[in-house]
């Protein structure tokens, strides 16, 4: 009865949920289900939601009508991390027919078919399916494949961490982490399917290595981890997607450093550059710490690429204390930003503070820090000119063009070919295009032609006899 059935799956927020919707999409495709793009027709649309963005309601609104204008008639089912927290608010949304919460999501072909079973008497309320957070406390193995060139390798879900901003811990449960000889069988499936990276991803994946159902001893730590996957057979990159600065140690930035498979890139989070904001904050660590971290990456890797978050506006951030954080970045040797503007998530410890910080003066701020993130990318870029680096190909063409990175996540363009989509090649970075993007010559090449150049002007296939 499925074979006929299509499923199209819209996916927001982080590289953990690219994971699971791929985990979940190959699981329906096993069963005869058969999946299609989100723009296409299909009878079952499946959103997975985040709970991270303020505007989280009204994103899922919109793309629920999305799937509607394709297809009236469609199921369409709501998984995630807004699913959990909210089900109630989701299952008010017209043309919703069922919300899965935390562990539901990973059943969800048992509630599809039963769905699709009484088709006849389907109900206009959303069914809601959803245990307690509490309750969350098991492990389902994810990986994400065939979406895109690199693959994201679930390690680790939910956190025992508690700051005062965060609904994560209310929408994944408790810190919890797959055992190390899955992670391996994974990563071996990945190397033999083709990809060339894995991104390695979780909610705290430093905490890697609490066992379920509330066990919290560490069975094995991040860097036992990583050391073992140094070892798989086929993996060319493995990519570190966000680690805290407390639990980045120097025996992990050591590792890193002397691995020819693990690159030098890190994503830190900072949140605040002051002290008197981590603390309303309840991170775990001072600014202090984060800057040993970085200055311990800069002498053993002085090429790497890190990458930091940060919010602005946090209640009982002034004028002064955001100026602090401000110029702590601007001296700090990191490479780019990813800015957050503070929004109240219902149910975080935040939202009893005082000290509001108006939202214009959030938008100001955040404007600010945007700013100085892009003078920081283009002067690691600036740094890395001149070098030889190997670019791994993207597999999308934009606007005529094919981008790839190079292990320390300098992104490069180059004229549009299907060939190199998926392959790795050795280039020298040239110079920075009006994009922001590197142009580079390929190494080996008989002559030097800029990548940038158009794609009369240069034949891709002679540049890249060597």
């Amino acid at each position: 009865m499925n074979a006929t059935k299509k499923v199209a799956f819209y996916t927001l927020g982080c590289k953990l949920n690219f994971s699971e919707t791929s985990t979940i999409a190959r699981d329906l495709t096993g069963e005869g289900f058969d999946r299609v793009p989100f723009e296409n027709f299909a009878d079952i649309y499946v959103i997975n939601t985040c709970s991270v963005t303020e505007n989280a309601d009204q994103r899922f609104k919109t793309i629920v009508k999305k799937a509607l204008k394709n297809n009236p008639k469609a199921f369409l089912i709501a998984i995630g991390c807004y699913a959990q927290l909210r089900p109630e608010e989701l299952a008010q949304v017209d043309g919703v027919d069922l919300v899965l919460g935390a562990s539901e999501k990973f059943n969800i072909s048992a509630y599809l078919n039963e769905l699709l079973n009484d088709a006849n008497t389907r109900s206009e309320q959303a069914q809601i399916h959803s245990c307690a957070i509490e309750d969350v406390d098991t492990y389902v193995s994810s990986y994400a494949i065939g979406d895109r060139t690199r693959a994201f390798l679930k390690v680790q879900d939910g956190c025992d961490y508690k700051c005062s901003y965060c609904t994560i811990p209310m929408a994944r449960g408790i810190s919890r982490s797959d055992k190390l000889e899955n992670v391996l069988k994974q990563a071996q499936e990945i190397a033999q399917s083709g990809i060339k990276e894995i991104v390695l991803t979780g909610v705290n994946i430093g905490d890697y290595g609490k066992g379920e159902f509330g066990n919290k001893k560490h069975e094995h730590t991040f860097l036992d981890l990583i050391r073992a996957l140094n070892t798989v057979e086929g993996v060319d990159r493995v990519r570190i997607s966000s680690i805290e600065p407390n639990l980045l140690s120097p025996e992990i930035i050591d590792f890193v450093a002397q691995s020819d498979n693990f690159v030098p890139h890190f994503h830190i989070p900072l949140q605040s550059g002051s002290n008197i904001i981590l603390a309303k904050m309840q991170r775990r660590y001072k600014r202090e710490l984060y800057t040993d971290r970085v200055a311990l990456i800069k002498s053993v890797m002085p090429h790497a690429c890190i990458g930091v978050d940060v919010i602005v506006g946090f209640p009982g951030e002034t004028e002064a204390l955001f100026l602090e954080t401000y110029n702590f970045l601007s001296d700090l040797d990191v490479s780019y930003l990813h800015v957050f503007t503070y929004s109240e998530r219902p149910g975080t410890k935040a939202t009893e503070l005082s000290e509001v910080v108006p939202v214009k003066v959030r938008q100001k701020r955040s404007k600010m820090l945007r700013g100085l993130s892009v003078k920081k990318r283009r002067a690691f870029y600036n740094s890395q000119l001149g070098s030889t680096h190997t670019v791994l190909f993207e597999g999308e063409n934009k606007k005529g063009y094919i981008h790839g990175f190079t292990p320390n996540y300098v992104k490069v363009k180059t004229p549009w070919n299907p060939d190199l989509v998926n392959t790795l090649h050795p280039v020298v970075l040239g110079d920075i295009d009006h994009d922001g993007l590197v142009r580079f010559d390929w190494v080996g090449a008989q002559t030097k032609t800029k990548s940038s150049s158009s794609a009369q002007a240069i034949d891709i296939t002679e540049a890249m006899n060597f």
